[in-house]
């Protein structure tokens, strides 16, 4: 009698344990389906004004009118997007808020050794686009091509300079990993309100060379005011697409270049994630974001999830390597 009483008491919980999980599903499927019932925010880590921030709005644009809701920019600048990173993170995993991320996002973690991993941390939703950095110097510099550059620089040690947007950043590293790969000695020159501070000093002289991003020096290259030598990413940037990759230059395996995607919180259903990542995907391709994009500087990628989750954890790897390549790495 006990074992027909414990077997009838198991069926009663496996029964009970069933209907949860069916009705939990049911739930989450409906929800989905009304997703989104709310304005949605995206939370950028830099502010108002710049390459993330500007791509957040264009987003947010299309979204609305695919969703049907409100979507909010919200700005919260500092530690590098760090801040806004781990706030979401945090955030209720209901679709409502997401996260504007950068390379700024990998580079980091893998810098400080802070264990913040972007795709364990966050539901990647889609990979939006990249920002190349290239490669300028001072018409001074009588340097045509990274081979020439090289040459001088070896000739000058300690002379030529390369601006950088800070210490540890990917204009930074960028610049300290040509000279591990070239054999120079260039002296990186921070400037700590970003790259764009230094801009002037490049053009008047002070410093020599410089690593930005390629909507910030297009114009002064145009203009003749500095020479562009080489994109430092694989593929060539679309609003300066006559210069040469750093692979093209002669520095293979050189790749530098700032990107720029869309997250959720870790565990946000993935019907949601689904839903967004193909609206995102799709507002891509129409004309008006991929205008306003590539005036911007912005090389449109996108793609799925997964593709988004495997470039991640690809980055994270490559800067750990950049890291240890220049001596940089925290022991």
């Amino acid at each position: 009698m006990k074992r027909a009483l414990f077997a009838r008491l198991s069926m009663t919980l496996a029964s009970l344990a069933v209907g949860v999980l069916m009705t939990t599903l049911a739930a989450t499927s409906v929800s989905a389906q009304q997703y989104p019932a709310s304005p949605i925010r995206i939370v950028v880590g830099f502010g108002a004004g710049s390459t993330a921030d500007t791509l957040a709005r264009l987003l947010s644009r299309h979204m609305e009118t695919k969703l049907g809701q409100p979507v909010i920019v919200e700005n919260r600048p500092g530690n590098s997007s760090m801040l806004a990173a781990e706030t979401v993170a945090r955030a209720p995993k209901d679709g409502y808020t997401f996260f504007m991320a950068t390379v700024a996002n990998t580079l980091n973690p893998a810098q400080t050794g802070s264990g913040f991993d972007l795709a364990k941390e966050m539901a990647p939703v889609a990979l939006l686009g990249v920002v190349p950095n290239v490669l300028v110097a001072h018409p001074s510099i009588p340097a045509k091509n990274v081979k020439d550059l090289i040459v001088i620089a070896k000739s000058k040690p300690d002379t030529l300079t390369f601006g950088t947007s800070g210490a540890g950043t990917a204009s930074h590293l960028a610049a300290e990993l040509f000279n591990a790969k070239a054999g120079t000695k260039i002296v990186a020159v921070h400037y700590q309100g970003g790259a764009n501070q230094g801009v002037p000093d490049l053009l008047s002289g002070r410093i020599t060379l410089m690593f930005n991003v390629a909507a910030a020096l297009a114009p002064h290259a145009a203009a003749g005011k500095v020479v562009p030598l080489a994109v430092g990413q694989p593929k060539r940037a679309s609003i300066m697409p006559n210069v040469p990759t750093m692979d093209e230059a002669g520095m293979p395996g050189f790749d530098v270049g700032i990107w720029i995607g869309l997250l959720a919180p870790a565990g946000t259903p993935a019907e949601i994630v689904d839903k967004v990542s193909a609206v995102a995907n799709e507002g891509l391709k129409t004309e008006a974001v991929m205008t306003a994009m590539r005036t911007q500087g912005i090389d449109p990628i996108g793609g799925t999830p997964k593709e988004f989750e495997a470039f991640i954890r690809a980055d994270i790897k490559k800067w750990d390597s950049i890291l240890e390549t220049t001596g940089l790495k925290k022991k």
